[in-house]
């Protein structure tokens, strides 16, 4: 299960995480977002504490997804050092999250 983060906590939860962090940023109403949830879940229980996943609502956070050009959702921004590094967008299949994940995941 994701944890959820928000403008207040991103800076602390996400870019000052020692290990990388997936951010899911998505709303209630959004079907996609809900569809790629297991898939992602299933990711971070493979890398255990290695890796973290977190959500973070657009309706109620306007500032991050602003600050890093979320047009739509779902968007999925693994950040890793404090850095976006490999982003996915809209309801892809678990491969497309792999191979975009795959070298920050080593």
């Amino acid at each position: 299960m994701a944890d959820t983060v928000s403008d207040a906590t991103f800076d602390a939860e996400v870019l000052g995480s020692e290990r990388p962090v997936i951010v899911k940023f998505t709303a209630p109403w959004c079907r996609p977002c809900r569809h790629i949830t297991p898939t992602l879940e299933a990711i971070a229980l493979e890398h255990g504490d290695a890796l973290r996943l977190v959500e973070l609502d657009i309706d109620d956070n306007l500032g991050v997804p602003s600050r890093y050009g979320v047009l739509s959702i779902p968007t999925v921004i693994l950040f890793s050092g404090g850095e976006p590094r490999a982003t996915v967008m809209g309801a892809a299949p678990r491969r497309r999250f792999d191979e975009a994940f795959a070298p920050y995941l080593a």
